[in-house]
């Protein structure tokens, strides 16, 4: 087994600076940047985290790949929306590296296989943060990041416990998987629910979300959209590995929004209150095209998602 010694992030929002600052630890931290201020920032400043850690690192960064040298793993933590176009920046660089896609959703290990031969590692992370700068992230809701080798492709599950010795180290949390699928699967469901009534509703995942004493209550909606996707993942054949709705209830009771006042504001919350585009496509989109493929139906799923599509057109229109 090898040793990592260098990382690149591409995507340095929150997530990704969570990654570079802790990974600059226990390795040289490379971030690979969009806009050339940032990168000179990164080198000058380095990348502070707060919060859950109290570190800083310095970091090699710029806007062109081939000053960054080469490096034994990338982490492409961009938005599903992004991945593309991250892949397509490092196509041809890099030849040795193993690639660690950390999106929600479904597929977005096949975009990245279009650019390079890389070993690919697939990952989903419930960790946050909030990034007051370029420079200075918080990190706020310290869960584990799953990973395990992308099904289609050639990274052994070797690499993949390699990696997950990596990030343990630095003082985040992972968990490695033999097979994802499970994993990843239980994470889509709980996602798109959640993200898609978010974003429909204005509310951040509240109590609400997991209450269904009364006919009028939102707790009834959520539950039956994830017991749609938990008889879409049986179709596809994928046995969970957590109950999406146990986690929605773990997490609106005990854990990260256990406090309406202090709750957790889902990623496609914040793209609609910014009129962004969200990532409904990859997430709650991905529920609606497996039912297709399997030949069930999801109509709660695909109302959902034809709702958020539908708040996007109005962005346009407007």
């Amino acid at each position: 087994m090898r040793s990592i010694k260098r990382t690149c992030v591409l995507g340095a929002g929150s997530i990704g600076s969570l990654f570079a600052g802790h990974l600059g630890t226990v390795a040289e931290s490379t971030v690979l940047t969009r806009r050339e201020s940032h990168a000179n920032d990164l080198v000058k400043k380095g990348l502070r985290v707060s919060g859950k850690s109290d570190l800083h690192s310095r970091i090699i960064a710029s806007t062109d790949p081939a000053d960054l040298g080469e490096v034994d793993l990338i982490i492409i933590a961009t938005k599903a929306n992004a991945v593309e176009e991250s892949a397509r920046r490092i196509e041809g660089h890099f030849p040795n590296a193993m690639v660690m896609t950390v999106q929600n959703g479904l597929g977005c290990e096949a975009l990245v296989a279009q650019y390079g031969n890389w070993p690919i590692i697939s990952a989903v992370t419930f960790m946050s943060g909030f990034r007051h700068s370029d420079t200075h992230v918080e990190y706020e809701l310290d869960t584990a990041t799953w990973l395990g080798p992308w099904a289609e492709g050639n990274a052994r599950y070797q690499q993949v416990k390699e990696v997950e010795a990596l990030i343990n180290r630095s003082g985040l949390k992972a968990e490695a998987f033999p097979d994802l699928q499970p994993a990843q699967w239980s994470k889509l469901i709980f996602n798109a629910v959640v993200n898609s009534v978010a974003a429909l509703s204005d509310l951040p995942h509240v109590k609400a979300f997991a209450a269904c004493s009364e006919i009028k209550d939102l707790g009834n909606l959520v539950h039956a959209a994830m017991d749609e996707g938990k008889r879409v993942a049986a179709a596809r054949g994928v046995n969970l590995y957590e109950d999406p709705w146990e986690m929605n209830i773990e997490a609106t009771s005990h854990g990260q929004t256990g406090n309406d006042d202090y709750a957790h504001v889902p990623s496609m919350l914040e793209d609609v209150r910014a009129k962004r585009m969200t990532e409904v496509d990859w997430i709650t989109g991905s529920i609606v095209r497996e039912a297709a493929k399997a030949g069930i139906p999801a109509p709660i799923n695909e109302t959902l998602y034809r709702l958020v599509k539908a708040l996007e057109s109005s962005w346009k229109s407007g």
